[in-house]
Formats: C-alpha cells, structure tokens, sequence
C-alpha cells in the first residue's frame, strides 16, 4: 500500500480528453470542437456514442467512441478516469432536461472529482481549460489516497 496523503500523477503534453454532451448540447459540442479542432488534434480524444461520431464527422479528428451514455457510456468513461486514461473531461450537460441515466451522470462526476481531473460542463469553461498553460506541458495533479485514509480510520477504532 502507498504511504503517501495524496498520490502524484502526471497528465504527459498529450492530454486525453473525454467528450460528452447531452443529446440537446451536441451541437453545441460540436462547434466548439469544430472551433477548437487545431488545438484538440494534438491529443487523444474519446467520447460517447454519437458524440464521438458528430464531433469526428465535424471535424475530421480521430475520436474513440465508447456505447452512449445511456448505454454505459459514461461508465466507461468513469472507468478510463479510474485507470488513469482519461485526463480531463468537456461535458455539455443539459441541466433543465431530465436524464433517464442522471444517475451515472451523477457517478462520472463523482469519479472526475475524486481523481481530480479537470472538468468543463459548458462551453466557457472548456474555452479557459483549452487556453490554460498546462495544455501543451505536463501537470502533476494529486489524488487523495483513499486507501491510506480508511486503513488510517480502521487502525484507530482498532486502538478504542
């Protein structure tokens, strides 16, 4: 087991970046990618179902399509997060429509906030990551050790 509070992980100069909108932000995804398509063609790229599809077709960039969202999409995605393959995630998310997979929308952005990977739900804050200077070096971020803490909190109900 790792000893340390946080945990170092390194995002290299090519990021991997997951695409996500809901079926009312796909447009809206797609020209911001078709926008941004200079700066996004020098990183790996992933996506939902038909939003891999929309934003490949706009844009001519290879994107990795996983199953939709509803379909376990964002579980994939969330499992790409876990295992260090997915860096940061743009997310145009509706949140005047009900969702009928709202809670695996739910669990993605939990994982994203637990592995502390950035995170854009519209189009401004996808504009500031893209134009941060972190996005052609590499960025250290540092992940709470989850593990440590509860081997921590087990050893001292062990002491009572």
């Amino acid at each position: 087991m790792i000893d340390m509070e946080y945990i170092p992980f390194t995002l290299g100069v090519q990021k991997n970046i997951a695409l996500i909108a809901h079926d009312t932000k796909k447009e809206e995804l797609g020209d911001w990618a078709y926008g941004n398509r200079e700066i996004l063609k020098g990183h790996f790229l992933c996506g939902t179902g038909t939003t891999a599809k929309l934003i490949t077709r706009r844009t001519g960039l290879p994107v990795r399509g996983y199953n939709s969202g509803p379909l376990g999409g964002d579980q994939q995605i969330g499992a790409r997060i876990v295992e260090g393959r997915v860096d940061f995630m743009i997310f145009f998310w509706d949140p005047l429509a009900a969702q009928p997979h709202d809670p695996d929308v739910k669990a993605l952005l939990r994982i994203a906030v637990l592995y502390d990977i950035p995170v854009a739900n519209n189009r401004a804050t996808a504009d500031f990551l893209l134009s941060s200077t972190y996005m052609d070096r590499a960025y250290t971020r540092k992940v709470f050790n989850y593990n440590r803490a509860i081997e921590d909190r087990f050893a001292a109900l062990k002491e009572e």
